[in-house]
């Protein structure tokens, strides 16, 4: 498609890469690469074989914000999607993602599910579009197709929020009157490697991560109330919802065990 760019983060993940630009380039997307200061001499022979019309940008190791914003900046599309190098986009998803944007031109963004592969197996289906919820629980994912509009009035993926600079992201176009639409598909193949404790990592940040969107999002919560009318939760399951996902969180070893024991790959 002529006007969706896919743009895929790079760091040490050569041995993945390939598969990542092949399921953004089988889209019929612009493709830009963007490496983060890859220290791997596999991931630089990987970087020098992509096909001439894949855009590769190097930078120095700035993180995974700075180098989706980067990549972001060189896109000359109406949509655009990032993809971690290590990820792929399911056959079909940028057509019917599009096709949700184009089908409704007030939306900012679509998104669907995602399937885990690797150490894990199954489908984490993401909920609907809901502004309340949002508010206290990343339900959008990472590889939404989004308007280049939203990039532009956002400023991007927030750096300070590291590990959690999706979520910031969505609240941000919220913010700035963009919503989305959730469609019935599967969008994103999301490899889960073996071991690792990133949501651990992440889990122990929620709490400072909360206060930071807080504060720079004020004016967005205080408008909770208002948001709460527009959302598909009662009042009751909205109570519960800010229970398990506000600034106490349910434990990460409790999400994680759950997690293991319905996508671990066999199980």
């Amino acid at each position: 498609m002529s006007d969706v760019s896919v743009v895929v983060t790079n760091h040490n993940l050569g041995a993945y890469l390939p598969e990542a630009v092949e399921s953004a380039w089988r889209e019929r997307t612009r493709v830009i690469v963007v490496d983060d200061g890859s220290t791997e001499p596999g991931t630089d022979a990987v970087l020098d074989a992509l096909p001439a019309d894949v855009t590769v940008i190097r930078q120095e190791n700035e993180g995974v914000a700075a180098a989706r914003n980067r990549g972001i900046a060189a896109v000359d599309t109406d949509f655009v999607l990032v993809l971690d190098g290590d990820d792929r986009l399911a056959p079909g998803a940028v057509a019917d993602l599009r096709a949700a944007l184009e089908a409704e031109t007030h939306l900012g963004y679509a998104y669907g599910s995602m399937a885990f592969f690797g150490a894990w197996s199954g489908v984490l289906r993401m909920p609907p579009f809901d502004p309340y919820r949002l508010l206290y629980r990343h339900t959008i994912g990472l590889s939404a197709l989004a308007r280049r509009a939203v990039f532009d009035d956002t400023g991007g993926f927030d750096p300070a929020f590291a590990g959690y600079e999706d979520w910031e992201l969505w609240v941000n176009a919220l913010a700035h009157g963009w919503t989305g639409r959730q469609v019935e598909r599967v969008a994103l193949e999301y490899r889960r490697h073996p071991g690792g404790s990133k949501l651990g990592r992440d889990r122990r940040r929620y709490r400072r991560t909360w206060r930071q969107l807080r504060r720079k999002h004020a004016a967005l919560y205080a408008r909770r109330r208002e948001l709460a009318r527009e959302s598909s939760l009662g009042r009751a399951d909205r109570m519960v919802h800010r229970a398990v996902w506000g600034p106490r969180p349910i434990p990460a070893r409790l999400e994680a065990a759950v997690q293991r024991r319905l996508f671990a790959a066999g199980g």
